[in-house]
């Protein structure tokens, strides 16, 4: 999966996702954390911008991996951290779905 595809996909996310929230949308560049820096962005709402990502991305997220929100340390994730998570993620469930399949 290209870095850069993921992180133009999942910036239409965050700012299809503010714009149907009516809130403000601050340029989102590879340092923005969402978690901590989109007004009302939460974790009612990452569920469903993961969701909305993978679908963009032809790629199931599973709805129970956060993307935004580093499990270990609780810190917000950075956009190029959340790129990096989603690549690592997909290349994890691509090789599980090719070992299945053998």
């Amino acid at each position: 999966m290209d870095p850069t595809d993921v992180q133009k996909h999942l910036v239409d996310v965050l700012t299809a996702i503010q714009a149907i929230s009516q809130e403000v949308c601050p340029t989102l560049d590879p340092t923005v954390r969402p978690a901590e820096e989109l007004p009302k962005f939460n974790s009612k709402v990452w569920p469903v911008a993961a969701g909305m990502l993978g679908a963009a991305l032809g790629k199931e997220i599973p709805p129970d991996v956060n993307i935004f929100v580093d499990d270990a340390t609780k810190q917000a994730l950075t956009i190029a951290q959340t790129v990096a998570l989603v690549c690592t993620l997909i290349k994890q469930l691509d090789a599980q779905a090719a070992v299945a399949a053998a």
